[in-house]
């Protein structure tokens, strides 16, 4: 199971925009889908699914969130054409933030809004082997401008097998952004591969959690473990959700529970539900008293 994933809240259209981004990468497929009753959203679906061999999760959970380009996802492609081709796929009923073309740094790159209002960096990489297609990229702005490299610090210091590969620095006479902050890093959380940046222009967004990332745990001590490291606000803490210093939004899980939510009796998952959306951190025990009840 991987161990960290990124998950995507819809109002309904969870199912299908899984369809959709499974369209856009060969070998893709379905995992699991769960129905969710009586949250506060009401009925909520649940979809795990790979696309290019990496796990995503949508749900469809209400009006309540709205995606921002504050995270987007980059699609690194081997050649020009491919890259033209999630391009027009995904430029479909979307919008251009950065139109396709020719940049100092990629011979073919374009930043696009998709249907559903996710973004998506599409880029031409010419320096060999494409190790992971997919890289969620975070965008610090605002209040959290400038933060972007004691973030990635903080979280390779929390994740294991983690590291920080290499920094690209704004320099002097930047309009917008201080030098030395992060024009451009790469870095590993858990063997995911990351992205971030600062950005200093005036946007109207930042992160929310519209985009979360779910921390699969084995045991109630790591889970313990990663709340205690990444929740900085309580108001935020909820339904095994919490967020950050730097406000972005996780999902602290166990894997049992995910085990227990495969079975789809009806009566189980229903005391499953109740059990957990009583929780702010979860407790593995007294969600297994609660599905075996």
């Amino acid at each position: 199971m991987q161990k960290i994933v990124p998950h995507l809240w819809y109002d309904k259209e969870a199912s299908e925009a899984a369809e959709f981004y499974m369209s856009l990468f060969e070998g893709s497929r379905l995992i699991d889908k769960t129905i969710l009753n009586n949250t506060p959203s009401g009925t909520a679906e649940l979809l795990t699914i790979e696309m290019a061999g990496q796990e995503f999760m949508l749900i469809s959970a209400g009006p309540y969130f709205k995606f921002t380009p504050a995270i987007s996802f980059i699609i690194s492609c081997n050649t020009l054409g491919e890259v033209d081709k999630f391009w027009n796929k995904l430029i479909d009923g979307g919008a251009a933030l950065m139109p396709i073309d020719a940049y100092p740094f990629s011979e073919r790159y374009g930043w696009v809004c998709d249907k559903y209002g996710l973004s998506w960096q599409v880029m031409y990489v010419d320096d060999g082997e494409v190790k992971q297609k997919i890289t969620p990229a975070l965008m610090f702005v605002g209040d959290q401008c400038g933060k972007a490299e004691e973030a990635i610090n903080f979280y390779a210091e929390t994740f294991k097998n983690s590291k920080i590969e290499n920094i690209d620095r704004y320099g002097e006479g930047d309009e917008f952004n201080k030098p030395d902050t992060v024009m451009q890093v790469k870095f590993i959380l858990e063997n995911l591969a990351f992205s971030a940046m600062d950005s200093g222009y005036k946007h109207n967004f930042t992160f929310n959690e519209a985009i979360s990332f779910v921390v699969n745990c084995d045991d109630q001590e790591e889970i313990d473990y990663f709340w205690d490291k990444l929740s900085a606000v309580p108001e935020a803490e909820q339904c095994g959700w919490l967020k950050d210093k730097y406000g972005l939004s996780w999902q602290v899980t166990s894997n049992v529970m995910s085990e227990m939510m495969q079975n789809k009796d009806p009566q189980k998952m229903t005391q499953l539900t109740e059990a957990f959306l009583k929780m702010k951190k979860f407790d593995i025990a007294e969600l297994i008293k609660a599905y075996e009840k």
